[in-house]
């Protein structure tokens, strides 16, 4: 398979180059090694970039819903078609298992663009009557979108934003993570093969001074982000001084509850798909799961023996169910934190050390007897690291579940739908599972509350975070005026 891209950026229809710019190693985390290398943007791309987004965006903006939904629509059968090699290619530029990137990443990204193409041609305004005067109102792009991605999904990333970008008339300026740049440029050259006019959909590469430079630019409207809450405050302040419309989807620590009533098969699998899917790198994951004293040794004991059998090795392996960190850095600081777990008394029941083989790879690794104020408690770690925590009530669970700055995702494990229902109300998070973890159709919104984000992502309520509405005051009669 060819790994090197064609280019580094794709702009204006075409993949273009400029060595000029500083050179971005691309790793393959399973094995540690260069497989290609991207350049990152210069101004002179970023203004390229910006300028064929401006003239690409009146283009699309002038079709029918329905001539973009359609190609849109087109764009998702061709991702599906080329699943495979697409999830290969997110294999090769996360490390994720080919197991998860064939059944997850690609296609999620295709169900964005066949779910936002249906909805184009539905996007109306409506008629308000006054009497005999009326209004009406129309719903309009904002124009030039810049989404900024990250590294656990970058094929499904470029497609979360670009598709209700695309969708609302707008045009889209993305700059993937300097760590997974391979993926955004496939989705651009897919779209743009299926019929989108050039510059409306555009990727260029680089590290956060690109990434600062689309933000500050005027040309400009909108900005998306899905990062570290670090990052989105630094880019939503940005974003605000140039009053830019903004989604911010960021990170988080989420509550996992599990009562002594729950099926603890049911339990243990919510807790591996939050915990250990792409080796921990997911922002919505329960990384503080509560367990009800009652079940907690019976949970603890039944975890153990099911990670036993998760499959370690070469991610491009069918078989293979747990791969690699993404990038020796973020190895590193997963491994500070199993460290700091372990010095401040947390109990290890699982794991805790990197794997003696090549790339970036760790145990799974699981905590128990650990308290609310514990590093690992608190601090989101982004690897596979799970911290067990007891509880006795309801409503003690509830308030330390709370206890956090982040408000993306919770969970709620019990065979008391009622109780289920009620724990869920009351839990400050934006993304909620009752007897399921991590769940992300494109039908339902996604995004957190508190320091996790604002905005959403996905569903009907991402049009209205790239569109704004015009209304329109038609008077049938005479004006009166005091003078």
């Amino acid at each position: 398979m060819q790994l090197q891209p064609t280019a580094s950026h794709f702009i204006n229809g075409a993949y273009v180059e400029d060595t000029a710019g500083a050179p971005i190693e691309i790793i393959y985390p399973a094995t540690g090694e260069v497989i290609g290398t991207v350049h990152a943007a210069t101004p002179a791309i970023v203004d390229q970039a910006l300028e064929s987004a401006k003239v690409g965006q009146k283009v699309w903006a002038a079709m029918t819903g329905r001539e973009r939904g359609r190609i849109m629509s087109r764009a998702a059968a061709m991702i599906m078609e080329r699943n495979h090699e697409l999830s290969v290619l997110e294999t090769y530029d996360t490390g994720k298992p080919y197991q998860e990137t064939i059944a997850v990443d690609a296609t999620s990204g295709a169900d964005a663009l066949e779910y936002f193409g249906g909805l184009a041609g539905s996007l109306t305004g409506e008629h308000i009557p006054l009497g005999e005067d009326w209004v009406y109102t129309v719903r309009e792009p904002l124009g030039v979108c810049v989404g900024i991605g990250a590294w656990n999904y970058p094929t499904q990333i470029a497609c979360w934003k670009g598709a209700p970008a695309l969708a609302c008339g707008n045009a889209m300026v993305f700059k993937p993570s300097e760590t997974t740049p391979m993926c955004a440029l496939k989705v651009a050259e897919i779209l743009h093969e299926a019929g989108v006019p050039a510059g409306v959909y555009n990727v260029i590469q680089g590290m956060g001074e690109v990434g600062a430079a689309l933000v500050n630019d005027t040309r400009v409207d909108k900005v998306s982000l899905t990062g570290s809450v670090s990052t989105g405050k630094k880019v939503y302040a940005a974003a605000a001084s140039h009053m830019k419309h903004v989604t911010m989807e960021l990170g988080g620590k989420s509550p996992l509850i599990i009562f002594d009533d729950a099926d603890v098969e049911n339990a243990v699998g919510g807790a591996i798909l939050g915990n250990f899917y792409s080796s921990g790198q997911v922002c919505s994951n329960g990384t503080r799961v509560f367990v009800q004293k009652g079940i907690k040794e019976k949970f603890l004991a039944r975890l153990a023996e099911r990670l036993d059998t998760a499959v370690i090795g070469d991610p491009l392996d069918e078989a293979t169910s747990f791969g690699p960190m993404v990038s020796k850095r973020q190895m590193d600081i997963v491994l500070g934190y199993m460290a700091k777990g372990q010095e401040e008394g947390a109990r290890l029941v699982y794991g805790g050390k990197r794997l003696e083989r090549d790339g970036f790879y760790l145990e799974p690794t699981v905590f128990a007897d650990v308290t609310d104020d514990m590093t690992i408690a608190r601090e989101e770690i982004f690897g596979p690291v799970m911290s067990v925590l007891d509880f006795d009530t309801e409503e003690e669970v509830i308030a330390r579940a709370n206890d956090t700055e982040y408000g993306l995702s919770a969970g709620v494990f019990t065979s008391d739908l009622s109780r289920g229902h009620r724990v869920i109300g009351q839990l400050e998070a934006g993304s909620c599972f009752i007897n399921s973890y991590n769940d992300a159709p494109v039908e339902a919104p996604f995004g957190g509350v508190k320091n996790s984000g604002v905005g959403r992502e996905n569903s009907k309520e991402a049009i209205n975070h790239y569109s704004q509405v015009k209304s329109v005051y038609v008077r049938m009669g005479d004006v009166e005026a005091p003078y």
